[in-house]
């Protein structure tokens, strides 16, 4: 009789210790921000930069297999969407620093740019944002190299619709990364800024014109590209090629402003598609820790109904009775939490659910847009580059055109892939 309440004891201390495993609510992160500037920094070595949409990190193998998408929390057209809110997240953070020259968010066929930045989503949900990022300069010196930047949500962003407007909750991410590129700026000297300038120029000027421009870049032992010489400061082909520099400039710059345009627009959804993620992977977490917890412990209930040794004599039937009653209980007891833990794994399911319903309803508020860039169309679907591919070809001819080059070698020249 007393072996069977220790047993019931136990169990009943077991269930104590297991409940205890429940995931407690996440309490607000220590917020990181991007260093500002503390004084003017000098023109000529004042770095632009290109944020190039993001991979959107969705695994070949599994990208026709919805269920096993699912599981990992991928859902290919928000990543494709997240793809450039990512990069234009990252653009902001970057800009408002001071610390740059004109940092924008362009197509992967941007080349010709001081500082580049492309990376790919690991992991991105309401409560996770994981991201690889690679930044290098236009001489070739790779800033970071494939790093990883990961962080749990600030929970402080999801308390009320302002405080999700008024700070993203992954925003130390891109803070992160905005600390490590100054960081890496700051180990240049003052000469390899304006080196990496020149470089970029000199790199769009040999594009354009690859004979003209021949001999001015070079590489060194290490194979960074460095200048050999500089062309002269009244060069008209230079001089050509500064002015169509602009128009190019001009361009990615109103690409850039469709990348913050198509931002803003999924702000507002993205941030509510986001804290509902969030909420229902805490509500899913809990629920499994609780089925677990209710199964366990309904298996040691079960466990111990059978193995309780039979102390009673044997015509002391009050015993017996207590005793039966004892195990009675403990089965009956048992077998509902393992019922009960059940059900909350069939409830984990229906979060599970929900959360894909909420991505699946997202996909129409972040639907493709359109804009017009001198008179050609862009779609941020894949378009975006190929437009810019075109325009590129554009640039060439215009540069043949000011060469006043005959049509036929005029359509040989200008139509060779720039890229």
């Amino acid at each position: 009789m007393g072996t069977a309440i220790r047993v019931m004891a136990c169990w009943a201390a077991l269930a104590t210790m297991v409940a205890g495993c429940v995931v407690r609510e996440s309490r607000p992160l220590t917020r990181i921000n991007a260093t500002q500037a503390s004084s003017e920094i000098p023109e000529d070595e004042l770095l632009d930069v290109a944020v190039h949409a993001f991979d959107p990190g969705v695994p070949a193998e599994i990208a026709k297999n919805e269920q096993a998408l699912n599981k990992k929390r991928i859902y290919p057209d928000i990543r494709q969407a997240e793809s450039r809110y990512v990069a234009t997240m990252l653009r902001t953070t970057l800009e408002t620093s001071g610390q740059w020259g004109a940092v924008r968010v362009c197509p992967e066929n941007v080349q010709f740019v001081d500082v580049s930045v492309s990376g790919k989503i690991i992991e991105s949900t309401g409560a996770k944002l994981a991201l690889q990022v690679t930044v290098k300069d236009s001489m070739g010196h790779v800033w970071l190299n494939n790093k990883l930047y990961a962080s749990s949500a600030d929970t402080g962003s999801y308390k009320t619709d302002a405080a999700l407007k008024a700070r993203d909750p992954f925003q130390n991410v891109y803070s992160e990364v905005a600390n490590d590129m100054l960081t890496a700026r700051e180990a240049l000297t003052a000469q390899n800024r304006r080196d990496i300038r020149r470089v970029t120029q000199l790199e769009f000027a040999k594009d354009l014109a690859p004979q003209a421009m021949d001999g001015y870049l070079g590489r060194d032992q290490k194979g960074f590209v460095r200048v050999t010489r500089l062309p002269a400061t009244d060069d008209p082909i230079s001089s050509r090629i500064d002015r169509i520099r602009q128009r190019d400039s001009g361009v990615v710059d109103t690409v850039n402003g469709y990348y913050a345009s198509f931002a803003d627009q999924m702000t507002e959804s993205y941030g509510q598609w986001r804290r509902a993620s969030f909420q229902e992977i805490e509500k899913e977490q809990r629920t499994l820790n609780q089925a677990r917890t209710r199964t366990y412990l309904g298996a040691a209930a079960v466990v111990a109904s059978v193995f309780v040794p039979q102390q009673c004599g044997l015509y002391d039937y009050n015993c017996r009775r207590l005793s039966t009653g004892v195990r009675t209980a403990a089965a009956i007891g048992g077998a509902a939490s393992i019922l009960s833990g059940l059900k909350k794994y069939s409830d984990a399911k229906t979060h599970a659910q929900a959360l894909k319903e909420l991505s699946e309803s997202f996909q129409n508020d972040v639907a493709p847009q359109v804009v017009d860039v001198e008179g050609r169309t862009l779609k941020l679907t894949g378009t975006a580059e190929e437009q810019y591919r075109e325009w590129r070809e554009l640039l060439h001819q215009m540069y043949l055109e000011d060469r006043g080059l005959p049509s036929d070698e005029l359509n040989n020249q200008g139509s060779r892939d720039p890229n």
